[in-house]
């Protein structure tokens, strides 16, 4: 009697989350031409513009949120990764990995403004509230500090391997860095442009995407070997604890808000992690997206999930935008 009492429950349970997911898709926005893979996203969310980084169409799209339509679709990139929105000075900086260049363009006509050269491999883009510097990882193994006002080469830090996702704390100095090929996560500190202490990845490996849960010392790790969401005491790199999730993990999200974790896995799912305190966390449900779709972007000003998809047999490239319940 037990096991078709367990069919039942699960049944159930999955007939539940169906009818209320926790992600509710509510508008798919068309790329249509748009090739290849996708990177990172920028957003505008007082302009409601979302700008994407199609890395494979050596392009960047940028979206109108409010039409549901794709507005221009800027040419001359090379392999375009990183995108930074900023709103005070109106600007786009956009880094790309083929020409090692940053471009920075007007946020109005989209115009260039400027290059910054000599960074090989130019990935991730941050923003440091606090100096307002721009945080760039490139190469195989450095992070550049940009003065976006006058596109100025600060500083530089040197890494062991080349940086993929990483959190600045905004109530400290300490910036935090996956370093996949290193099996390494390493602590910054940005006053000192110095690395201050280094944790190991040995047991999960490939940490490529990273959030940051700064009231709660917690740290999120997204691993492909095996896949699993690892989170991490901020403070001291020690494990709190790590869940299975799906496959091919490219990005991952807090929404501090709900309590909930979502990460984008280019096996074809959004995967959807509760976190009812910040020690315990369960999966609550998985999205169903399309092979490759890993590429995503959360607004907690607008609330929204974005998804890139990328051409993949009869299906086009789109945005698909997810309303969180």
């Amino acid at each position: 009697m037990q096991l078709p009492v367990l069919l039942l429950f699960v049944m159930l349970t999955l007939s539940v989350q169906a009818a209320d997911p926790p992600l509710n898709l509510i508008q798919t926005i068309p790329l249509t031409g748009v090739q290849g893979r996708f990177d990172h996203f920028a957003i505008d969310a007082a302009g409601n513009r979302l700008f994407v980084a199609a890395l494979g169409n050596n392009t960047l799209e940028v979206v109108d949120l409010t039409t549901g339509q794709r507005i221009r679709s800027l040419s001359g990139m090379a392999k375009p990764t990183g995108v930074l929105y900023l709103r005070e000075s109106n600007q786009l900086l956009v880094a790309n990995g083929d020409d090692g260049t940053l471009k920075i363009l007007s946020g109005t006509d989209f115009k260039l403004h400027q290059n910054l050269a000599a960074l090989a491999d130019a990935d991730n883009l941050r923003i440091d509230p606090k100096t307002k510097l721009a945080w760039l990882g490139y190469g195989e193994g450095a992070l550049a500090i940009i003065e976006p006002a006058n596109v100025s080469l600060v500083a530089t830090v040197k890494l062991p391997a080349h940086p993929e996702s990483f959190q600045l704390e905004a109530s400290s100095r300490r910036l935090y860095v996956n370093l996949p090929d290193a099996t390494k996560i390493a602590v910054i500190d940005r006053e000192k442009h110095a690395v201050i202490e280094t944790w190991p990845m040995e047991k999960f490996r490939a940490n490529f995407p990273m959030a940051l849960d700064e009231p709660n010392h917690r740290l999120f790790i997204g691993c492909r070997q095996p896949a699993r969401l690892v989170v991490l005491d901020s403070r001291t790199g020690k494990a709190v604890t790590d869940l299975a999730i799906s496959g091919d993990v490219d990005d991952l999200f807090l929404n501090g808000k709900r309590k909930q974790i979502y990460l984008t896995c280019g096996e074809g799912f959004v995967d959807i992690i509760s976190q009812l305190s910040p020690d315990k966390y369960e999966q609550r449900a998985k999205i169903a997206t399309s092979p490759g779709a890993r590429t995503g972007y959360f607004s907690t000003e607008l609330d929204r999930l974005y998804l890139a998809v990328p051409v993949h047999g009869t299906q086009s490239a789109e945005i698909r935008v997810y309303a969180p319940r």
